[in-house]
C-alpha cells in the first residue's frame, strides 16, 4: 500500500485466462503490479462518454493513486465531521437565500422554474432542494394532467424541459406532447429549424424514450442531425452547449463529470451562475466527507491483511471507492459508501481468484462453500481462497447485524445468496474456458450480466439505503428485475465492446460480439457492433421504463443508484488508444483532491 506522499501507477497484465468482465471491468481477468512514479503523465479526456465504446483488450490502463490528501491519523471517533464551522455557516447561509429565490421564482413563471430546476441538477446539488423540486414537479403534472398535457402557448424548449424534468422523476408524460411541433411524417415541422434552445431540449428529452416510443427516438435523431449541421455557425457559448449536448446528454451522464465545467463560464442558462457559489460550497463540501470516507477505507483496508494474502489479486480501495460513490452519490450516504465499497472490493477479489488463481476443482470447492455459507467447508482450500473467504464472510455478516440493529430485521440470507449467484457465474465461465465450451451469445449474455456484479452492488445498495424493504421488493429482488438486468445488460455489452481477438487469449475473447459472429459468421465485426450498440440503447429504454412510477415499486434513491451505474460504465470502459483510463482518472482527482475555489 502506498505511503500518503506516493504516486502509484497500476499496470495491468492480461493473463491467458478466461476473462469474466465484471463490474470490475474489463481488466478483471488482469492482475496487478504497482510501484512508485514520480509524477503522472497528462492525458486528454475524452470528449464523449456516451458515444459507442471500443476498447482496447490488450488491457493496459493506469490509475493513479495519490494519498495525499489525506489526513495522516483518524479522529477518535469515526462518527466526528470533518467540515468546519466556518464553511457550514455558508453554506446554510446561502442555501436559505437559494431556497427563497426557488419558492418565489416557482410562484411568478412556469418556464424559469424549469430553467431553474435544471440548473441546479446540473450543478449537481439538487439533494439540497429534494422537497421543493418534487413539489414544484408534482404541481406541474397536476397542471398538464388537467389540459390532457398539452399546451399550445408553450415553446419547443419548454415542452420539451417539461417533459424531460418529469419523467426523470418518475412522472409518465406521453410523447404525443410533440405532435404539435410534429409534420405528418413524424419528423419536426421546419419552423422550428432554427430554435437551437429548442432542438437541444428535444435531442435531451429523447433520452427517456420508453420501448415503443419509435417517433420519439426518430424525433431524437432528427434533433441531433439538425443540431449537427447547424452548430458550426453558432456563437461560442450556444456551441459549446449544443457540442456537450450532442456527446453527453445530461439524462445518459455522470453531473460530477461536469460540475467544473460550469464554474467560472457563462451558461446558456442564467441560473447555473445564480447558483455557483452554493454549488462550490457544497462541492468542497462534500470532498472533505469523501477523503474522511477514505481514512476509513484505507485503514479498514490495511487490517484485513487481504493485500498480503491476495498477492495475485488488485487493490484498488480508491478505484473502488468511485464506484460506490456513484451509486451512492448524496453527500449524506457517508457511511453507507464507506460500507457499500468494503463489498464492491471482494467482488474484484472473487473475480481475480476465479480468473487467475484456482484451479477448476478448487473453484468447485469453493463456490459450494459459498453456497453452504459456513466456515467448515473452507477447509480442504488453498490457503489464500480461504483467507478470502474468511474477510469476505465476517465483512457480510458484520453489515448484515447492523442493519439488523437499525432496521430490525437481518438480510444475510439475501446478501448471501447474491455473492452465491455472482460465483456460480464465475465458475460457469471458468468451465466454459476449461473445457473449450462455446456458449451461445443468448447464453453467455444472460450469465455474464451476473458475472457482471451489478445485482450483488445494487443489492447492497438497496440494503444500505434501508428504504422501501417489504415482501414485494425483496421478492422482485430475488428474480433479477428489469430496474437491476437492464443496467447489468449495459455494463456487459459496453464491456464487450471490444477487438474480437486477445493476443493472450489464444483467439478466446469471451465476449458477446465473439460468440454472436460465430453463429452468425456471414456478418462484419461493425455489423456485430452495431448490434450491440442497439441492445445497450434497448437496455436504456427497458431502464427507463423501469424508473417510472408506478411500474417501479422500489425508492428513488435505488432508481438513481441504479441509473447512475448505467451512466458510470462510459466512464469505467473509457479507454484511450493509449489504453489508459483518463476520465475515470480526471473524475478521481477532481472529485477527490482538487477543491474549488469560491
Amino acid at each position: 500500500m502506498a505511503t500518503a506522499s506516493a504516486m502509484l501507477i497500476v499496470r495491468v497484465i492480461p493473463p491467458a485466462h478466461f476473462s469474466s468482465s465484471s463490474f470490475s471491468s474489463s481488466s478483471s481477468s488482469s492482475s496487478f503490479q504497482a510501484y512508485p512514479k514520480a509524477s503522472m503523465d497528462n492525458q486528454t479526456p475524452p470528449t464523449n462518454f456516451n458515444a459507442p465504446i471500443n476498447i482496447p483488450h490488450s488491457q493496459k490502463w493506469t490509475i493513479p493513486l495519490n494519498y495525499s490528501f489525506l489526513p495522516t491519523s483518524l479522529p477518535a471517533d469515526p462518527q466526528i465531521s470533518p467540515l468546519n464551522e466556518e464553511m457550514d455557516n455558508k453554506y446554510e447561509y446561502e442555501m436559505k437565500i437559494l431556497k427563497h429565490l426557488l419558492s418565489e421564482t416557482a410562484k411568478n413563471g412556469s418556464l424559469e422554474v424549469l430553467n431553474m430546476i435544471d440548473g441546479i441538477q446540473r450543478l449537481g446539488i439538487d439533494h439540497c432542494f429534494k422537497e421543493e423540486i418534487e413539489a414544484i414537479l408534482k404541481e406541474q403534472y397536476t397542471i398538464m394532467a388537467t389540459h390532457h398535457y398539452f399546451d399550445t402557448k408553450c415553446s419547443l424548449h419548454e415542452v420539451a424541459l417539461r417533459f424531460r424534468l418529469l419523467r426523470q422523476h418518475g412522472y409518465f408524460i406521453p410523447s404525443d406532447v410533440f405532435e404539435s411541433f410534429t409534420a405528418k411524417n413524424g419528423e419536426l415541422n421546419k419552423k422550428v429549424f432554427e430554435d437551437i434552445e429548442g432542438l437541444t431540449s428535444v435531442y435531451e428529452a429523447c433520452q427517456l424514450c420508453l420501448p415503443g416510443e419509435e417517433k420519439l427516438e426518430i424525433i431524437g435523431e432528427f434533433c441531433g442531425h439538425i443540431l449537427r449541421t447547424q452548430i458550426r455557425n453558432l456563437e461560442n457559448g450556444m456551441a459549446k452547449h449544443v457540442g456537450d449536448t450532442l456527446t453527453n446528454p445530461f439524462h445518459k451522464s455522470l453531473a460530477k463529470l461536469f460540475i467544473k465545467t460550469h464554474f467560472g463560464f457563462q451558461a446558456t442558462n442564467k441560473w447555473i451562475f445564480a447558483f455557483q457559489k452554493l454549488a462550490k460550497l457544497d462541492f468542497n463540501r462534500a470532498q472533505k466527507s469523501y477523503q474522511h470516507e477514505i481514512s476509513q477505507l484505507i485503514l479498514w483496508w490495511k487490517k484485513t491483511g487481504l493485500s498480503e494474502e491476495l498477492k495475485f489479486s488488485r487493490h484498488q480501495p480508491l478505484k473502488w471507492y468511485i464506484c460506490s460513490l456513484v451509486c451512492l452519490g448524496d453527500p449524506k450516504f457517508s457511511e453507507e459508501r464507506v460500507e457499500l465499497t468494503k463489498s464492491i472490493s471482494f467482488i474484484y477479489l472473487l473475480d481475480d481468484i476465479y480468473d487467475l488463481y484456482g484451479s477448476i476443482e478448487e473453484l468447485r470447492l469453493f463456490t459450494q462453500a459459498i453456497q453452504r455459507w459456513n466456515l467448515e467447508a473452507i477447509n480442504s482450500l488453498p490457503h489464500p481462497m480461504k483467507f478470502c473467504y474468511i474477510k469476505l464472510y465476517e465483512t457480510t455478516n458484520e453489515l448484515s447485524h447492523k442493519f439488523s440493529l437499525k432496521h430490525g430485521w437481518n438480510p444475510i440470507h439475501c446478501l448471501q445468496k447474491s455473492w452465491t449467484s455472482l460465483c456460480e457465474a464465475f465458475l460457469v465461465e471458468a468451465e466454459w474456458f476449461a473445457s473449450g465450451h462455446f456458449p451461445s451469445a443468448k447464453e453467455y449474455l444472460e450469465n455474464g450480466e451476473v458475472s457482471s456484479g451489478v445485482h450483488v452492488v445494487l443489492e447492497h445498495t438497496f440494503f444500505l439505503l434501508g428504504q422501501g424493504i417489504n415482501n414485494k421488493t425483496l421478492q422482485l429482488l430475488d428474480t433479477n428485475p428489469a430496474i437491476v438486468s437492464s443496467t447489468a445488460s449495459i455494463l456487459r455489452l459496453s464491456d464487450d465492446l471490444g477487438s474480437a481477438k486477445d493476443e493472450n487469449q489464444e483467439g478466446y475473447d469471451g465476449s458477446y460480439i465473439d460468440y454472436y459472429m460465430k453463429e452468425n459468421p456471414e456478418i462484419s465485426v461493425d455489423s456485430a457492433q452495431q448490434r450491440v450498440n442497439h441492445m445497450i440503447s434497448d437496455a436504456w429504454k427497458r431502464l427507463n421504463q423501469e424508473s417510472l412510477s408506478p411500474n417501479n415499486p422500489f425508492p428513488e434513491t435505488f432508481i438513481q443508484a441504479s441509473q447512475n451505474m448505467a451512466r458510470f460504465v462510459p466512464v469505467l470502459y473509457g479507454y484511450d488508444e493509449n489504453q489508459n483510463l483518463p476520465t475515470l482518472e480526471k473524475l478521481m482527482k477532481f472529485v477527490l483532491y482538487e477543491s474549488v475555489q469560491i
